[in-house]
């Protein structure tokens, strides 16, 4: 009987020990280390489907997910889509909830409420892009130097326009479109300083009706080349000008792209019959470089709070995209001039118009 007694309970510390050994290792296992951890973003007002800043983001996360076996949704990475700016802080919110090791607030718009939200949640890690949030040890900020990359696009314009003419069209104003208007227009006048620099703004980033109507009273003043940043602003102007494209093959008319490479926005088949494009170049901003690379670090448990993370031409994370079939030799060449010059400080581009 005493053997019996012993026995049931050496049986009862034995399985108390198993119980209490999976508990602490499931709390040493804690959210956020390489088996569990999650992604998310929360998109501005474009959408995830922008064609542009959303959207080069959203391809990053995807492949950082690709590459850790993850899969969308709740349990790997995800995105919140943000219908208008009353949906950043329910968004974030909603992410916070959802228990995401990592929330991302794609676009300066988002800075105000991750501000708040940050704030609110000490423990949960965030990243601005385009934007810097300081002081604030949860919250990383990744900064781009567009008006290198925007630049050489104005090299790039100033150097193809047949009429002397070219546009910019803006989403909303502020310190991020402030950069590209400033670098596309000194690029412009450094090879081209009898050009005439049309510059107007949609105040949105999501009308692309209004980025047609722009592109129409620019197109219609002789202006051949636009180069926006706009977001989904911008798909009017594409729209715009393959309108021109299609009715007349023979006339010059040209978009510059932004954020990602939008070559395939500039495909259009004429009434001729032939297949055109009428995107000149576009200037890249590797978001998705930036979030994939903060999305490794943060998984690896090299989160870096506190700290503005900048992404430029030394890096390739701005510049040129890699289609420039309608790109003469020379104007490369142009640019790659240019571009060294930046690089070693020989040109400081400014940040504001």
């Amino acid at each position: 009987m005493k053997k019996r007694t012993f026995a049931l309970a050496l049986t009862l510390i034995l399985t108390s020990a198993v119980v209490l050994g999976a508990c602490g290792s499931k709390g040493s296992g804690s959210k956020g280390s390489d088996k569990d951890f999650t992604v998310a973003m929360v998109t501005d007002t474009g959408g995830v489907d922008d064609r542009s800043f959303n959207q080069s983001a959203w391809e990053g996360l995807k492949e950082f997910g690709k590459a850790n076996d993850m899969k969308k949704g709740q349990d790997g990475y995800n995105y919140l889509q943000s219908a208008s700016e009353a949906d950043y802080k329910t968004n974030l919110n909603t992410a916070v909830r959802s228990n995401y090791d990592l929330i991302f607030g794609i676009g300066y718009k988002l800075k105000e409420a991750l501000e708040t939200v940050s704030k609110q949640n000490p423990d949960n890690h965030f990243a601005i892009v385009d934007d810097v949030i300081n002081d604030r040890k949860n919250v990383a900020s990744i900064g781009f130097k567009d008006n290198d990359g925007s630049f050489l696009v104005g090299v790039v314009a100033g150097l193809t326009t047949k009429t002397n003419k070219v546009g910019f069209v803006g989403g909303v104003k502020g310190a991020v479109i402030d950069r590209f208007e400033a670098g596309f227009v000194e690029g412009v006048k450094a090879v081209n300083p009898d050009a005439k620099i049309d510059v107007q703004y949609a105040n949105d980033f999501a009308k692309a009706d209004k980025g047609q109507q722009i592109a129409s009273t620019m197109y219609s003043s002789g202006v051949d080349v636009i180069f926006h940043a706009a977001g989904g602003t911008g798909n009017g102007v594409f729209a715009e000008a393959k309108n021109l494209k299609k009715k007349d093959p023979s006339r010059a008319v040209w978009v510059i792209g932004v954020d990602r490479d939008q070559w395939d926005e500039g495909k259009v088949t004429a009434n001729d019959g032939k297949d055109y494009n009428v995107t000149l170049t576009s200037e890249i901003k590797r978001v998705d470089v930036a979030v994939n690379d903060l999305s490794k670090r943060a998984k690896k448990g090299d989160f870096p709070g506190g700290e503005k993370i900048e992404y430029g031409l030394d890096k390739d994370a701005v510049g040129l995209s890699s289609h420039q079939d309608n790109i003469s030799k020379d104007v490369l060449k142009k640019v790659d001039e240019y571009k060294q010059k930046i690089v070693d400080g020989d040109i400081k581009v400014p940040e504001k118009p």
